[in-house]
């Protein structure tokens, strides 16, 4: 990879601990519920540059012909994340192809079947499991005047699974990395509310798991790194919830003085329609609403 590209992209906790084909086919079983001998190949093709700027959150790997995409998501979840996993798997197929490869060739080019799984961290309430499908985000062909359709010519379904503790426990327990790992952040989650200072609490709770055999062998080759980008996410997580809710806020203001002004509207209106009612001229009561004059002229009883 290029050297610029390793400065701008970053590996999170979750990219880190779970870029070993063994424990990937571990989690990939546990979600599929499926059971698959240690000797199925594990091929990771994830890519550096595509679905979350900045912080590498997926993993995209190949295993018994299928291609999986695997997304840990920590904030409430974007409705648009269906859309980012079709571009996200068109240039993953892009980079299996290779650019030697012709398209237009007379074979068929075999590709994986593609699986698309969201290991649900956020700290909003979210459900045990979920489905996002791109058909969601589709105009309505009734509304665009055409006739209905039974299904979408194009479709994409994505599983959200919630690993927090206490969700999927029977599910998470299955599978020793999954547990382990949402013990960590729930452990790190805790030492939050218990210290003033956010790399003070992570800092004690990777020394707690590693010492309670949590990770231990992850946090004792990693623990400084494991330090640093929890820090980087999180802050990160934080600076984009406040753009959110900045941003709802705003959206909100703008709605209401929009209705303000809509209601400022209606009532000289309604001033308006009393005095022609009443038989005042059209300028008249133009200059006194200050509604324009074509307006005014529409209020007019016939």
């Amino acid at each position: 990879m290029a050297a610029n590209a390793n400065t701008k992209y970053k590996d999170s906790v979750f990219s880190l601990l779970f870029s070993k084909p063994d424990l990937l086919r571990e989690v990939y079983c546990t979600l599929e519920g499926v059971s698959l001998p240690p000797d199925v190949p594990v091929t990771i093709n994830t890519l550096r540059d595509v679905l979350f700027q900045n912080r590498i959150n997926d993993i995209s790997f190949e295993i018994g012909g299928k291609m999986v995409v695997l997304i840990e998501h920590q904030s409430s979840l974007t409705p648009n994340l269906a859309l980012r996993l079709l571009m996200y798997i068109a240039r993953v197929y892009e980079k299996i192809i290779g650019a030697n490869k012709k398209l237009y060739t007379s074979q068929l080019i075999r590709i994986p079947w593609p699986e698309f799984f969201v290991l649900y961290n956020g700290k909003s309430p979210f459900p045990e499991k979920q489905t996002l499908k791109l058909s969601d985000a589709f105009e309505n062909p009734a509304s665009l005047g055409l006739p209905e359709k039974e299904s979408p010519a194009l479709e994409l379904v994505a599983r959200v699974i919630n690993i927090n503790q206490g969700k999927n426990d029977k599910l998470v327990q299955k599978c020793r990395i999954l547990a382990q790992y949402s013990a960590f952040i729930a452990k790190a989650r805790e030492n939050e509310g218990i210290y003033a200072d956010r790399k003070e609490a992570f800092r004690q709770a990777i020394l707690y798991c590693r010492d309670n055999d949590i990770l231990k062998e992850f946090l004792e080759k990693h623990g400084t790194e494991v330090l640093n980008m929890l820090y980087a996410e999180w802050n990160q997580e934080e600076a984009l919830d406040v753009r959110y809710a900045e941003g709802m806020e705003r959206g909100r203001e703008r709605g209401r003085e929009e209705g303000m002004e809509k209601g400022r509207e209606e009532g000289q209106k309604e001033i308006a329609i009393n005095a022609l009612a009443e038989g005042a001229s059209v300028d008249f009561v133009q200059k006194i609403t200050g509604l324009d004059l074509e307006t005014v002229k529409n209020l007019k009883a016939p």
